[in-house]
């Protein structure tokens, strides 16, 4: 069973730069779709970025597009989230997952997976 840990998080002021990292352990996340999904407070969870197992295919949120980069390091058995030009609402708990398959997919319903998430707090 695979586990999957966050990091790279933390406190950054508008216009800022963080890369989170999803770390996979126990077993290889290599051939499934991997996500970033985010939660403010108060708000629902939603979908940040998504990554195909062969990272042919990538898909990111209107919200998020030409700012944040989602890729992958098959040998680390890792997967990136390269967030530019941050935004005050852009802070939330960033969690990553593992998809069901190798497809990507917007939706959290595909997701058998979740790490416990790291806070990224963008100040104005």
């Amino acid at each position: 069973q695979v586990h999957l840990t966050e990091s790279g998080g933390g406190l950054v002021q508008a216009g800022g730069s963080l890369r989170l990292i999803c770390t996979g352990s126990g077993r290889t996340i290599s051939n499934y779709a991997m996500g970033w999904f985010r939660q403010a407070p108060g708000s629902e969870r939603e979908f940040v970025a998504t990554i195909g197992g062969s990272a042919s295919a990538t898909a990111y949120a209107d919200s998020v597009k030409g700012r944040f980069l989602i890729f992958r390091n098959y040998g680390a058995n890792t997967m990136y989230l390269q967030m530019n030009n941050l935004q005050p609402e852009d802070t939330a708990v960033y969690s990553c997952a593992k998809a069901i398959g190798s497809a990507i997919s917007t939706t959290d319903n595909a997701y058998d997976t979740w790490g416990q998430g790291t806070q990224v707090t963008v100040s104005a």
